[in-house]
């Protein structure tokens, strides 16, 4: 048995080494470039949901926005639009945008503050230690391979910036990678960890990263 979590402890960090590598290819493929004052001006319809700081929502579907990677956004947004990631809320909120326009938006909500969040005292120890070392025996890898030590993600990877969100919504994401409810993760990573993980775990994790600094 310990054998086998080595070797998919192993399998599990050579597949995030790889997907890493891919993404940072992938960064250098011309993408719109956005421009935040353009966007501003297209985000009417999105303070209902998120407000006007894109931070202001604490609904457990609503993401906090502000200060989120450029390139992730822009990346969800157009996953959203073409049906690839699912958000019911969303449905036809983005027919009418163009690429250059989701580039703009992505630009107008990375240019914003990023949110403030805090952890659960009874969560604090278990995510902290999935978060930095990972559950080796069941092969997850730290979270903060690849969203970073301090939460922050990897904006050139197009890793999402993890700090400050809802914790509730993280969790449902989680949950939600762990179901096959969302599948637009590079190479199944995270379908492929959250399957290895149980509530507390995820719970713990979804906390824990809400205080990150």
């Amino acid at each position: 048995m310990t054998f086998y979590n080595s070797i998919s402890c192993k399998n599990s960090v050579a597949r995030l080494v790889t997907v890493t590598f891919v993404s940072l290819l992938l960064g250098s493929v011309a993408l719109a470039q956005g421009n935040a004052q353009a966007g501003a001006g297209l985000t009417t319809v999105c303070v209902a949901c998120h407000g006007m700081t894109g931070n202001e929502n604490t609904l457990p579907n609503v993401p906090k926005l502000g200060g989120q990677g450029e390139k992730y956004l822009l990346k969800q947004l157009l996953e959203i639009k073409s049906g690839v990631r699912a958000v019911p809320l969303m449905t036809g909120m983005l027919t009418t945008l163009n690429d250059q326009n989701l580039a703009d938006v992505a630009a107008y909500y990375s240019s914003l503050a990023a949110p403030e969040g805090a952890v659960e005292e009874s969560k604090l120890a278990l995510g902290e230690k999935v978060f930095r070392a990972g559950i080796a025996s069941i092969g997850v890898a730290a979270c903060s391979a690849c969203h970073a030590p301090d939460g922050k993600g990897n904006a050139a990877a197009g890793f999402p910036t993890l700090n400050g969100q809802n914790t509730a919504y993280t969790d449902l994401q989680l949950r939600a990678w762990r179901a096959g409810e969302r599948t637009n993760d590079e190479a199944e990573v995270m379908r492929t960890i959250t399957a290895r993980m149980n509530d507390a775990e995820i719970a713990a994790v979804a906390s824990y990263v809400s205080g990150l600094r």
